[in-house]
């Protein structure tokens, strides 16, 4: 349980602190918002005054090396993401980012700057540095292959609206939301909205975090965590908790490599039904009919996305191809001619920061439009698909 010790009031430690005692273990938790200098201040004051052993952050190793290296996205290879089918998770992630930099961009902070306070800290005064999270593919891929189809245009959907967000937010409201319980709420409302989401996102970090914080070595320890993950971990820093369970990947459902083969199975039987039932002729407009849906609403995704003239050209002709082979799509295709005929520069990986934070600058952005490319081009690949699909069903049975 949190116990009250005198020595909140002795050291004046913030409201946002919370005392937990384990065994000969005291854990000072830190509850912040992402965005809020108040937050900065609370962590610089409760380091400062209990001078700790350790200091945990929520952040993983690539998302602190995201933070405090200023060349780290210059480093990304957009063309080994493109052929590891990583783009819709790079996108993701970038889309968040760019809701968070939003709201730091409205009030003057940095996103993440109440962590890199704590790792300042940390370092000045000798403190073993803790990155307690979780990684953060493995979060976004647990979150990702257990979505549907639905929930998964949803999640996007959300993500892009937040892009779209023009109210000011102020200050005020933001520390709201560190009040536990409005943060219920907040949950409630989030779980409501993309069910399936807070149990990975949220409820799975919260006993991580717990556990990493427990693990953690010396007798007083710091730990700075978004104030969501608070009552969560207050619920179980008191229990050992296997984590290997929370590092593996699910299983890819099987449904997905039922319907990459059975529907390119189903089409060629339909072409060649057709053929024998009604001749040369019906079967040459099945496959025009095959080739034109195809090809037309991939390269009309790829338009959407801004891609090159000769990456829309290639989708309209890779699509009706890879339509019928699992094992690749018209998306992958389209990407990687997009990242050739227009290679990213040094100044884009290192403007990508400052790009996401509008949405002008996220869809203009060359290496964001890449990913776009991929995603519109398999989009309209998917619906040309079965529009042709049912098209030709419909014609020939």
């Amino acid at each position: 349980m949190v116990t009250e010790n005198p020595e909140k009031e002795i050291v004046n430690l913030p409201e946002s602190v919370q005392i937990i005692q384990l065994k000969e273990k005291k854990v000072y938790l830190v509850g912040t918002a992402h965005v809020s200098k108040e937050s900065v201040e609370d962590v610089r004051i409760t380091i400062q005054a209990v001078r700790p052993d350790s200091v945990c952050v929520e952040l993983c190793p690539p998302r602190l090396k995201t933070l405090t290296q200023r060349n780290a996205w210059e480093e990304m290879d957009i063309f080994k993401i493109v052929r590891e089918k990583k783009s819709s998770l790079l996108l993701a992630q970038l889309m968040m980012s760019a809701f968070y930099r939003k709201l730091g961009d409205q009030l003057g902070v940095k996103p993440g700057a109440e962590m890199l306070e704590g790792v300042a800290q940390a370092r000045q005064i000798g403190a073993e540095l803790v990155t307690a999270d979780r990684d953060i593919q493995i979060t976004l891929k647990r979150v990702w292959r257990n979505l549907r189809l639905w929930t998964r245009v949803k999640l996007f959907s959300e993500l892009l609206a937040g892009i779209f967000v023009s109210e000011k937010i102020d200050e005020e409201l933001i520390e709201q939301i560190k009040k536990k319980d409005q943060l219920e709420a907040l949950m409630e409302e989030f779980s409501g909205k993309l069910p399936g989401i807070k149990e990975r996102l949220i409820d799975e970090r919260d006993i991580y975090l717990a556990q990493k914080i427990r693990e953690t070595s010396g007798k007083t320890i710091v730990a700075i965590v978004g104030a969501g993950h608070c009552p969560g971990i207050e619920r179980n820093i008191h229990e050992d908790h296997d984590l290997e369970p929370l590092e593996e990947l699910p299983r890819k459902s099987l449904t997905p490599k039922i319907l990459g083969w059975g529907i390119p199975a189903l089409i060629l039987t339909l072409l060649i039904a057709g053929f024998f039932k009604d001749g040369t002729q019906h079967s040459v407009q099945s496959i025009s009919i095959w080739i034109l849906t195809n090809g037309i609403l991939s390269a009309l995704g790829t338009a959407l996305a801004f891609g090159h003239p000769v990456t829309i050209a290639t989708a309209f002709v890779a699509a009706p191809i890879t339509s019928l082979n699992p094992t690749i799509a018209a998306g992958w295709v389209a990407g990687l001619v997009q990242a050739y005929v227009r290679k990213p520069t040094v100044a884009d990986f290192e403007n990508l920061p400052v790009a996401i934070a509008t949405f002008k600058g996220f869809w203009m952005s060359p290496l964001i439009r890449i990913l776009l490319v991929v995603v519109m081009a398999n989009i309209g690949s998917s619906i040309g698909t079965f529009v042709a699909g049912i098209w030709i069903a419909q014609r020939t049975l």
